[in-house]
């Protein structure tokens, strides 16, 4: 079946989210690793994700450990840094299915505050989608069945007419088993091949 709609992950896949990164260049890797084996700075992110108040959320972290308190307020202050650059070629292959009138979808592990006032004004393509299911407006995280459910409930698309990617094997796996087509985010040229496999872009349009 040639999809109907395109939904795209956002991190890893338009945008580099790599907080490892970010504190190995801040801190260096040895305290980096010692402070994510104290601390389950993942799991705070998954509680912003749901829906919690980001600067809530981190800075009560914050003053859970003390001895790490001024990096992990890095994670709030410095947001941005971690969540960078933009990947162009991903963002080129969004902007070339919607001027081919192909329906595109966000769906994004992603707080309220981070997406709404941090990262939609900083990335203008994030406004771009037709429709975009962000986390914390959802009260539920890939890959809980929850999510996928209310994405098909509001997009009123057949699953086996979705094609999806995320750099995760768990939301795809997740996906895939709801009867999504599915495609896992190595890199931009790989979605761009598998986009003109599945009839919607051109070679042309998808470089």
């Amino acid at each position: 079946m040639q999809p109907q709609a395109v939904i795209f992950d956002i991190g890893n896949v338009l945008i580099e989210w790599q907080p490892e990164r970010f504190y190995d260049a801040e801190i260096g890797e040895a305290r980096r690793r010692a402070m994510f084996s104290k601390v389950d700075l993942h799991g705070m992110n998954d509680e912003v994700d749901r829906g919690g108040n980001f600067t809530q959320v981190v800075l009560a972290t914050a003053e859970r450990y003390p001895e790490w308190r001024e990096e992990i307020r890095m994670w709030h202050d410095r947001w941005l840094e971690m969540a960078a650059p933009e990947i162009p070629h991903s963002v080129r292959l969004l902007r070339a299915l919607r001027a081919r009138g192909v329906p595109v979808f966000a769906l994004t592990n992603f707080g309220v505050q981070t997406f709404d006032d941090i990262a939609a004004p900083h990335y203008p393509f994030l406004s771009e989608f037709d429709r975009a299911y962000v986390s914390g407006h959802m009260k539920t995280i890939k890959p809980e069945p929850r999510i996928y459910e209310m994405v098909e409930a509001d997009c009123g698309i057949a699953p086996g007419a979705l094609i999806f990617t995320d750099d995760r094997p768990d939301n795809i796996d997740m996906a895939a088993s709801r009867g999504w087509q599915t495609h896992l985010f190595t890199g931009p040229q790989g979605w761009a091949d598998r986009l003109v496999a599945a009839g919607l872009l051109t070679k042309e349009d998808a470089t």
